[in-house]
């Protein structure tokens, strides 16, 4: 008997070493150390897919983020993000379009610079990253300036390395408001194309502008196109209802096929040093009085698209259209090469583009806040702007508070353009800095050279395409 008692006591004591043991090995268990892994066990992400791409990881990903910043208690929505992962020791380039996320594979011109890892994050209220239902009032630049830092905050102690913030366009303005905001989390950012519409009301530069963009021929040309675009009205309005009919599109939004008509043309010189170069003008019909219907229609339609102020085409943009009447801005241009009574609307203002549902309200404080902020506090930062862009009539700008920051314009681009397309020393200076940012050896900086190789795939892009408004 007390063999058997001494037997079970003994059975009993090691059934709790062994327990022991196993909760300590449980409790000692080594972290994931596969970079899904790794992600995934970041609270609030949660994996969409991964698609292959050679040299690196790449991951579609959701990031559960608050409404409202101020009350996280208050509702949360699900945020888009990707990864284009090469290495945990490597920099980090955080980019953001301003609009919605790819979610293919691609490399920004910073990425391919500093040969490292890209955390590309889709803008809120863009689809599907929108909170259900919508309030528009928490759709500003601080609060999407916060999604950045949550995400940045998440992903830190993983990507320990340098980040710098990158995007162009709107993408670029939202690379400027995050580190006016959060100056602390990036290491650099670069800025691409971003406009600065600081009074909303004094638009003359943008006139000054198209007065001596490229050369007087090519002026010509495509003043005399918007102006025949708008004598034609009639016939071609009769086309604009057919094409319409048969693609479905509606005008509810705007008010009219008219007004949607008359918005389309009005872009199109815009349009055109938006999106094309000089050497382009050989396919702007040469004699826009001559021309037929067909070419002075497919001209207009090719560069500032048909399709563009209808509800359908509208839709996707409504986030972009709410913010450039709420803070943002929008500019106004005047077209005197165009009698007065051709036109009927003038250039609209952005309510004219967002659903009647959706209240708006300019808020003339918030571009004047960070343009200061860039002047005088400007650090590690990097603007490149295009030459024939009209975007770039209004910029950023440095003052005496700036410091390790620049303002560079490349030579004869347009909204697509980017450090290698700078003259030498300038180009020289902004690789340079970009690696200098990035944590790069001094060695490698003073080369100034990308580290990556070029990949026909992932660095090839369009500009950032963005409506013909203005942007």
């Amino acid at each position: 008997m007390r063999k058997a008692l001494r037997w079970l006591l003994a059975l009993t004591v090691f059934i709790g070493t062994l327990s022991t043991a196993t909760g300590a090995a449980t409790a000692a268990e080594p972290e994931p150390t596969d970079i899904k892994d790794r992600l995934l066990s970041i609270p609030g992400m949660s994996l969409v897919q991964e698609k292959p791409y050679p040299g690196y990881r790449y991951f579609v990903l959701n990031y559960t983020q608050p409404i409202d910043h101020r009350h996280p208690d208050r509702g949360t929505f699900q945020q888009r993000i990707t990864v284009l992962h090469k290495d945990v020791s490597r920099p980090t380039v955080f980019y953001t379009s301003g609009y919605n996320v790819s979610t293919n594979p691609s490399r920004r011109e910073p990425t391919q610079i500093v040969d490292g890892n890209q955390v590309s994050l889709e803008y809120r209220f863009f689809t599907p990253s929108r909170p259900d239902p919508a309030d528009w009032s928490k759709l500003d630049i601080w609060q999407a300036a916060s999604d950045q830092h949550r995400v940045y905050q998440a992903l830190k102690p993983l990507y320990s390395a340098n980040w710098l913030a990158t995007g162009g366009s709107k993408g670029g303005m939202t690379a400027t408001y995050y580190e006016r905001f959060y100056p602390r989390d990036m290491d650099g950012v670069v800025a691409y194309v971003a406009p600065n519409d600081v009074v909303n009301k004094e638009d003359s530069a943008y006139d000054r502008f198209f007065e001596r963009v490229g050369t007087k021929e090519c002026r010509d040309r495509l003043n005399a196109v918007q102006r025949e675009a708008l004598v034609r009205r009639e016939p071609l309005e009769k086309r604009y209802a057919q094409y319409a009919a048969d693609k479905g599109y509606t005008f509810d939004t705007i008010g009219g096929l008219d007004k949607a008509y008359e918005a389309v043309v009005l872009d199109y010189v815009w349009g055109f040093w938006q999106y094309s170069l000089l050497k382009d003008c050989e396919t702007v019909p040469a004699h826009a009085a001559t021309a037929t219907d067909e070419e002075i229609w497919t001209s207009v339609d090719t560069i500032s698209g048909f399709s563009a102020y209808t509800d359908q085409g509208l839709e996707t943009y409504t986030p972009y259209y709410y913010q450039a009447g709420t803070q943002l801005g929008a500019p106004t241009i005047h077209f005197p090469h165009i009698e007065r009574k051709l036109i009927r609307y003038g250039y609209q203002p952005p309510r004219n583009f967002v659903p009647r549902s959706i209240p708006m309200r300019f808020q003339p404080r918030a571009m004047r806040d960070v343009d200061t902020w860039v002047r005088h506090h400007a650090d590690h930062m990097l603007f490149v702007y295009g030459q024939n862009d009209p975007w770039g009539s209004e910029r950023f700008r440095l003052g005496a508070g700036a410091r390790d920051a620049y303002v560079f314009t490349a030579p004869g681009m347009n909204h697509g353009a980017n450090v290698a397309g700078l003259v030498p020393d300038q180009k020289d200076l902004a690789t340079a800095r970009i690696l200098k940012w990035a944590g790069a050896s001094p060695s490698t900086v003073a080369e100034a050279r990308p580290l990556a190789t070029y990949d026909a795939k992932l660095d090839v892009r369009d500009p950032e395409r963005e409506p013909a408004l203005r942007p």
